[in-house]
């Protein structure tokens, strides 16, 4: 076990540093036969009981962990909790969690608009830059993205490194364009033998196929489709009564 000593001088409160690290030790694997218990998190890091609880409901909020009564913490199945109250991107969200990510670029061209046209309200056979990426959270892969951007908008994409963080921050960076709005719709689907073997889905296993379309400044600039295991990835909606 490789406890990280929390500093008790630093500004940054000792929950925080203390949740810092239990995110680290998590990417990295160390509680696959059983998350600690409280009492033993407090006494590794001589801390308060008060400050182990506060560490422990945020990772409970992120999704990483479960807390039972009775039964303690426990990790929950590696799975990835993605909020949707706003714009979201997998890397940000695994940062967020302190979790390894990266991408295997499957194709990163320019061509001509199919099916991805209409969506992005241009004429078939325009000019669209294509990224096909998979992307692996630790070294598991995660989901399958395929984008197809306006030329316009994305030529200079066609020179960027993309096997690591998100493809919205390299938009913003290259061309100059920078993703403001949009919607996506998610749907349950059953993988393809191909998806199958290259998201590591098991026989009968279901994943999401989401849909989307971000624009910049109300023109579109990105048409998405996206497979995602349903074993690794949940969404989840907050809402309140009106």
């Amino acid at each position: 076990m490789t406890v990280t000593p929390l500093d008790r001088r630093s500004p940054v409160p000792l929950w925080a540093q203390l949740l810092a690290d239990l995110r680290r030790r998590v990417a990295a694997g160390e509680f696959a036969d059983g998350f600690p218990t409280d009492e033993e998190l407090r006494q590794s890091y001589r801390v308060s009981r008060q400050t182990v609880r506060e560490a422990a409901r945020r990772l409970q909020a992120e999704g990483v962990i479960v807390r039972q009564r009775g039964r303690g913490s426990t990790l929950a199945g590696s799975v990835l909790e993605q909020p949707l109250q706003a714009l979201y991107s997998l890397a940000g969200r695994a940062e967020d969690l302190g979790l390894p990510e990266h991408s295997e670029v499957l194709a990163q061209r320019r061509e001509q608009a199919g099916d991805a046209a209409e969506p992005l309200g241009i004429e078939v056979g325009a000019a669209v830059v294509y990224v096909e990426r998979l992307r692996f959270v630790g070294d598991e892969p995660l989901s399958l993205h395929r984008s197809w951007l306006p030329a316009a908008l994305a030529e200079g994409l066609l020179g960027c490194d993309l096997a690591s963080g998100s493809l919205y921050d390299a938009l913003a960076e290259t061309c100059g364009v920078r993703v403001t709005g949009g919607w996506e719709r998610i749907r349950p689907g059953v993988p393809t033998p191909e998806l199958r073997r290259l998201l590591g889905v098991r026989r009968g296993g279901a994943v999401f196929e989401v849909e989307r379309l971000a624009t910049a400044g109300g023109v579109a600039a990105e048409w998405r489709e996206s497979v995602i295991r349903g074993d690794r990835y949940s969404f989840r909606a907050d809402w309140s009564a009106l």
